[in-house]
């Protein structure tokens, strides 16, 4: 499948802020005043680099690469913008589209949904709830190594920094999650 101008966008966005930051933490500079940056361009009130900033990332990035906020929500929590994704997939509309693990192979420019703290959310829990602690990053690379398939993300507040990932992926393309990890992902159709 061929990746499209706005995918690849949200890729590179994600991928110069971990080349800019990776090695800087949060309560750092010039990271601490990016962070801020990406609260205020948000139009959320920042308060303090010590609360959870990884959703805004996120959205921020997505909002970089040219969606707008009617086609995706921009949110400080994670739980919000996959709900509105699972519920634009549901209903057929919309250019970002909530996918269960087990029924999508990610591509780069997804938004790849993890548990945090121990919890086991499902993708059933999500499409029923707006409020829940995950986190999620940007899939900014799918490849093949020795080990098999992988998808690489990008995500903020990982380390309290700007972080990269790698998750495994089957023979089919879909992600790994024997261990309840995942919740789900968020399909970039733009």
């Amino acid at each position: 499948m061929l990746t499209t101008k706005f995918q690849k966008r949200l890729a590179q966005v994600a991928l110069t802020e971990f080349d800019s930051f990776r090695l800087i933490r949060e309560n750092q500079q010039p990271l601490r005043d990016r962070i801020e940056q990406y609260w205020g361009e948000l139009g959320f009130a920042f308060k303090s680099v010590a609360i959870a900033w990884s959703a805004v990332f996120v959205s921020w990035c997505v909002k970089q690469a040219g969606a707008d906020a009617q086609q995706f929500r921009f949110a400080v929590a994670h739980a919000r913008f996959m709900h509105v994704a699972i519920q634009n997939a549901n209903a057929g509309t919309g250019v970002f589209h909530g996918r269960r693990l087990d029924q999508y192979a990610p591509k780069v420019g997804d938004i790849l949904q993890n548990n945090r703290g121990g919890n086991k959310f499902t993708f059933d829990f999500a499409a029923r709830n707006k409020a829940y602690e995950s986190h999620s990053a940007i899939v900014v690379e799918v490849g093949a190594d020795t080990l098999g398939k992988y998808l690489r993300t990008i995500g903020g507040n990982e380390g309290d920094s700007v972080g990269l990932k790698e998750v495994r992926l089957d023979a089919d393309g879909f992600v790994k999650n024997s261990s309840n990890v995942y919740i789900g992902l968020i399909e970039t159709l733009l």
